[in-house]
């Protein structure tokens, strides 16, 4: 089965070669590919932010010039004092931190302590029951010398 195409290629506003291509005779979905004007590609890629801006020459003792650079001298004055801000906030939640995990290592060590001597006191007063209570079945005959006086 032999196919033919046909590529038609053109220009959008961007600067970009788009060559559409065409199959004849065939079921398949045309896709447009892009393809850079230059041929080695190297130039940068514009935001679209700024395709549709005009790069004309702003006069800079204009009322429009100032206001704008007031705008934004007021814009990045408060982006940097959030900043600062924030960078301070970190800083304090910081120490917040380390203080409470100074306090809960400390009561770590204290309840580690009295979990050891309550074991310890356990232990003992275990050992002494077992000694104390003779085996079921094995019981003696003999009387307590304590309680023969009475």
């Amino acid at each position: 089965m032999s196919k033919t195409s046909q590529q038609s290629p053109s220009t959008d506003a961007s600067g970009v070669s788009v060559i559409h291509t065409q199959a004849h005779s065939s079921g398949l979905q045309q896709v447009p590919q892009l393809v850079p004007v230059s041929p080695g590609g190297g130039g940068k890629a514009v935001p679209p932010s700024k395709q549709g801006k005009k790069s004309s020459f702003v006069d800079r003792n204009s009322d429009e010039y100032r206001q704008r650079r007031e705008r934004n001298n007021m814009a990045v004055k408060k982006s940097r004092l959030k900043s600062k801000q924030k960078a301070q906030d970190t800083l304090q939640r910081v120490n917040q931190l380390k203080e409470e995990n100074e306090r809960l290592e400390a009561k770590i060590k204290l309840l580690t302590k009295e979990l050891s001597v309550l074991k310890d006191l356990f232990l003992e007063h275990a050992h002494n029951f077992a000694d104390n209570v003779q085996p079921v079945g094995t019981e003696s005959s003999t009387t307590n010398p304590e309680n023969s006086g009475q």
